[in-house]
């Protein structure tokens, strides 16, 4: 039997909401597997999941003082603050290439660990695993937070890789209702780490890409190296394109500056 193909586009400094109508555009107008690394957003942005409440989950009025951009994307999942120095690794997949895995959540989580460990530890980080929805390295620190869509037999799972992070940015963010057990109450920066230091040696930023990489072959595909031009038709479909959107923090910060307003967008 044939190794089905995995189309692997390499990106670097694309801007994320670029990135992920093009995520979303590849998700739902072709049948192609995609593994997408895009080394670093050209701004910073936060990025709220598809059915997230801004004003419970962002400090509105602050970021609204800070200027950074919001957006909401096509997938589920948590919020998130991402800049030049996040990794982003996006899998966009038909299921009749992975048989063996169910589409539904955690049956994908399961199968990305298999693809994420061994470059992981290719760069010198043996401990890296799955708990619960994030990715975690020793003392149960998050380095990757998740996010997925799943359409018939077809799904995305991308993640953001913490290279590096702004604690100033971070703060931007609020102490979510729900959180994973294993967080223990952990603020922000006690529950996050950053890959630069769990990574510290010279080139494991690249040499992760590449184990990534690597990884997908190892795990039975086919590996086609692919453009931005390759992959760019799929946006020619703009009536797919549903579910990201940029935000306007403005409209949940009350007029007198005390408070967010509780308005959903």
């Amino acid at each position: 039997m044939s190794r089905p193909v995995l189309n692997i586009l390499r990106l670097c400094r694309l801007p994320i909401y670029t990135q992920l109508h093009l995520e979303e555009a590849l998700l739902r107008a072709t049948k192609d597997n995609w593994l997408i690394i895009n080394d670093g957003a050209f701004n910073p942005a936060i990025v709220v999941g598809i059915s997230g409440r801004p004003p419970e989950l962002v400090q509105c009025d602050e970021a609204v003082r800070y200027g950074i951009q919001a957006i909401r994307r096509f997938t589920g999942g948590g919020t998130v603050v991402i800049d030049h120095d996040t990794l982003f690794s996006t899998l966009i997949m038909q299921g009749s290439s992975l048989p063996q895995v169910d589409c539904f959540p955690q049956p994908i989580m399961a199968w990305t660990e298999q693809l994420y460990r061994p470059a992981f530890a290719a760069a010198g980080c043996p401990d890296f695993a799955l708990r619960e929805n994030d990715y975690i390295v020793a003392g149960g620190r998050k380095v990757g937070g998740n996010a997925q869509a799943i359409t018939g037999r077809r799904w995305v799972h991308h993640t953001s890789f913490l290279w590096d992070f702004d604690p100033e940015r971070m703060g931007l963010l609020r102490q979510p209702a729900k959180a994973p057990q294993y967080r223990q109450g952990r603020d922000h920066l006690d529950f996050v780490t950053r890959l630069r230091d769990v990574l510290p040696t010279r080139g494991a930023r690249q040499r992760l890409v590449e184990g990534i990489v690597s990884s997908a072959a190892a795990l039975g595909f086919d590996l086609q190296e692919r453009t931005l031009a390759d992959a760019a038709p799929a946006l020619r479909h703009p009536q797919l394109l549903l579910g990201t959107k940029l935000l306007d923090l403005r409209t949940f910060v009350a007029p007198d500056g005390d408070g967010p307003q509780r308005r959903t967008t």
